[in-house]
């Protein structure tokens, strides 16, 4: 092999391994949109388990549409038609999460001594710092 050969395989190898990071980096950013399905889930899955009256059934039908939706409207956003259609999913994103922290909260009084609602309340906390920081920045770009 020559020289110029070598040295042509090499950047092709370097290029690939470019491109593969390129592709890790889109599927690194997709974790969210995963990390938001799974939260649908687990809130979805634990509402199952709690008994109660009225109240219960009032709350858990709001946390459904709540965590169902935050998610829902961050995969629409990652198909946005303009940087204006992204910020609204977006925001409406981290309004449904706001929401869903704020049911998980009650629940949590409601029901002390539950792991589960304790873990998601967290998770919704969480949620909610990634998605408002996310909104932070879009907010920030559109000053520019």
């Amino acid at each position: 092999m020559t020289d110029g050969a070598g040295a042509y395989l090499a950047a092709s190898k370097a290029k690939g391994e470019r491109q593969k990071d390129k592709v890790k980096g889109l599927m690194d950013k997709n974790d969210l949109s995963e990390r938001l399905f799974r939260f649908a889930v687990d809130i979805l899955k634990m509402l199952k388990t709690l008994n109660g009256g009225f109240e219960v059934n009032i709350i858990s039908f709001q946390l459904g549409k709540s965590a169902t939706s935050s998610g829902a409207n961050y995969d629409e956003s990652q198909a946005a038609v303009s940087r204006a259609d992204f910020s609204n999913k977006i925001a409406i994103s981290l309004k449904e999460m706001r929401e869903s922290n704020y049911w998980l909260r009650i629940l949590k009084e409601l029901f002390p001594n539950n792991p589960e609602i304790e873990r998601l309340n967290n998770e919704s906390d969480e949620l909610k710092k990634i998605l408002g920081s996310i909104n932070k920045k879009i907010n920030l770009k559109k000053q520019d």
